[in-house]
């Protein structure tokens, strides 16, 4: 695998991995509501159910490796499908073995339709059949804003692991594979009270944080509750999609100010509050 590459989420990935709505790593996500940071481990090749909500639901897929010292998975997001009206969006990050930062390893869809988006800061996709929908890149390659006017903005960068990263936290990653994956962060306008998946139901109104506090590494579980039969399937435990906006009780506009957080980010786990 190449030693040249991964570049640092807050400066050149463009999401910042340490505010509210993100999930990056392996998956470490900042919880909206309350900015508390937890660590969702899942399963390697499965999906799981990221946020549900009338008008919204996004799963992700994990992909990982199992270290045989450990009773778990290291996992990472390789893809997203998105289900909004009546349309579905994919944003994944392609399989490689050598990372090059020049070469773009972003997959996209619309309603079934794979996206061409040209290389270059700046450029610009929009759909021809719903012209809220717009994707455009933040870098030359490889990271992305997906916004859908009204609903929600998605920054996903493709990041490998490093050859660094694999020999500092044992993942055991080879030069067949760098485990290429998403790093992203999300931005809601319509969430409603009622929200919820791994990360949607720390937006919801009656949401009390179920992470261990003062741990080093904050794990949530839920595995079978957030669990779903495919991408873009709508049927875990938590479900809550149906295509239409619900009226009444809307988070509509989420913001939230800097987080204070503590220790490190090194395979350690950060806790942080608003």
């Amino acid at each position: 695998m190449s030693s040249t590459t991964r570049t640092t989420c807050q400066s050149e990935c463009l999401c910042d991995c340490n505010r509210p709505g993100a999930a990056c790593q392996d998956p470490r996500f900042v919880g909206g509501g309350d900015g508390i940071t937890f660590y969702f481990h899942g399963k390697k090749g499965q999906d799981f159910c990221i946020v549900s909500d009338s008008n919204l639901r996004i799963n992700a897929r994990f992909i990982g490796k199992r270290n045989q010292n450990m009773k778990r998975d290291f996992t990472w997001v390789q893809s997203l499908g998105i289900l909004f009206d009546t349309h579905n969006l994919f944003i994944g990050a392609k399989n490689t073995s050598i990372w090059e930062d020049s070469n773009d390893r972003l997959s996209l869809g619309f309603n079934g339709e794979p996206i061409h988006l040209l290389d270059g800061e700046g450029t610009k996709w929009e759909s021809m059949t719903s012209p809220s929908v717009t994707i455009t890149r933040l870098l030359d390659t490889n990271s992305v804003e997906v916004e859908v006017e009204g609903n929600f903005k998605i920054k996903a960068t493709v990041v490998p692991i490093t050859e660094k990263d694999s020999r500092v936290h044992n993942y055991g990653i080879t030069q067949e594979d760098c485990f290429s994956h998403l790093d992203l962060s999300f931005k809601f306008y319509a969430l409603s009270g009622q929200v919820n998946g791994v990360l949607g139901q720390t937006y919801a109104s009656n949401y009390v944080s179920k992470v261990k506090m003062g741990v080093v590494m904050p794990v949530l579980g839920g595995e079978k509750e957030f669990s779903s039969s495919s991408l873009f399937g709508t049927d875990c435990a938590v479900a809550r999609f149906s295509g239409q906006f619900t009226e009444g009780n809307s988070l509509e506009n989420l913001e939230y100010g800097n987080l204070n957080c503590s220790s490190g980010m090194n395979g350690r786990g950060v806790v942080c509050k608003r």
